[in-house]
């Protein structure tokens, strides 16, 4: 027979059983129950941090850095919203992490008590998911599916709110050794079909471009990247967060995109005919996420990009941590269907007359790595 166990020994025998080895967090009086739990034990251990925003941010780069779920623990009231911004980076940058957060007694939610905020209501908008566990004995289950939920198809940030009176109350405990959801089953198996018609556009484009971020990092597909975009010979650019996942000193490579970014980067994202884009599984946006500020004519003609597929063409198999690595391949409606040949690695001029003796960088060919100072000044 299962043991009987209090809630706040119940989530750390969760935590334990899903092998957690840290815990960031900053101690407050909804959770007082679990920290006690959590200094009578030696397995997970505990790293007291001075704001909980820190608590996020530490955990956040933990994942990043170990590929494993990061877990924080937060109080109620004012130590969750000081969590939210740590909770919205980690949901935009698609890194998954568990937050466990204090909650005011069952009885008084929503009556305004000390220190009682709409925990789920707020964070709502920037988490994969959360729960509120108002029964003891669903919260191993629930804890079970927050890490289920924060490591498959695309990760993001969990948020688990517990009252303090669950953490309390006694339940036999039983871990899950597994947990499946009917209304979540991310896909991580590429579509042959999609795949198919995603290479014949690819090797038909004229004027083709790799877009990639920091999901190849994440994902640890740079080495796939880097032996298609070779295979196929076509410019490759990266965003900020992709950095690092595409050699910077190969021929193929034009430069970071975006504000910050090189003019032959955003004049190729402007001008290509076919985009290949890494994208997440779980779809945001009609075109993923290509930042306004790095591709401005494809936020403001959404209806000039038709996203033709999503596949598995970087890579056959899905990634460890669950997410299948997917492209998407955007075509410019509009300007008829690639022609066949060999593509060509550079975008048509742009519609502004160049001055007398200049090289357009946009004409200029994607594997030119000479310093900019021997290139010349930027045309702008």
């Amino acid at each position: 027979m299962t043991e009987e166990l209090t809630g706040a020994e119940i989530t750390i025998r969760c935590l334990q059983e899903e092998g957690v080895e840290y815990i960031f967090g900053y101690p407050g009086g909804a959770v007082l129950f679990i920290y006690d739990e959590l200094f009578k034990q030696d397995k997970v251990k505990h790293i007291l941090v001075r704001h909980e925003q820190a608590a996020l941010h530490a955990a956040d780069g933990y994942a990043r850095s170990s590929h494993k779920v990061g877990v924080a623990l937060v109080t109620s009231g004012p130590g969750v919203t000081n969590a939210v911004t740590g909770i919205a980076t980690a949901y935009m940058d698609s890194i998954p992490l568990v937050i466990i957060s204090g909650q005011v007694p069952t009885a008084a939610i929503g009556q305004d008590a000390f220190q009682e905020v709409d925990t789920v209501g707020i964070t709502r908008p920037c988490v994969k998911h959360n729960f509120l566990v108002k029964d003891i004995t669903e919260l191993a289950t629930t804890i079970k599916k927050a890490f289920f939920i924060a490591s498959s198809g695309r990760p993001g940030p969990v948020l688990v709110d517990i009252p303090k009176d669950v953490t309390q109350q006694k339940t036999h405990f039983s871990y899950p050794s597994s947990i499946r959801m009917r209304s979540y089953n991310p896909v991580t198996n590429g579509n042959t079909k999609q795949i198919k018609k995603a290479a014949e556009l690819i090797l038909s484009a004229k004027r083709p471009m790799f877009y990639s971020g920091g999901g190849v990092i994440l994902d640890n597909a740079a080495g796939a990247l880097t032996e298609l975009v070779q295979l196929l010979d076509y410019p490759c650019t990266n965003t900020l967060m992709g950095l690092g996942g595409y050699p910077a000193t190969d021929k193929h490579f034009v430069g970071m995109l975006g504000m910050h970014g090189t003019y032959e980067a955003n004049m190729s994202m402007q001008y290509c005919d076919v985009l290949i884009a890494r994208i997440p599984a779980r779809r945001r946006d009609a075109r993923g996420r290509i930042d306004d500020r790095a591709v401005p004519a494809l936020r403001q003609a959404a209806g000039h990009l038709q996203p033709v597929c999503a596949g598995q063409a970087a890579r056959a198999a899905p990634s460890a941590r669950g997410r299948a690595a997917g492209v998407r391949v955007h075509r410019a409606c509009g300007e008829g269907a690639a022609g066949p040949g060999r593509a060509r690695h550079l975008p048509a001029a742009p519609a502004r007359p160049a001055a007398a003796g200049e090289r357009h960088p946009a004409r200029e060919h994607a594997g030119d790595v000479r310093p900019r100072a021997e290139r010349g000044p930027r045309p702008f």
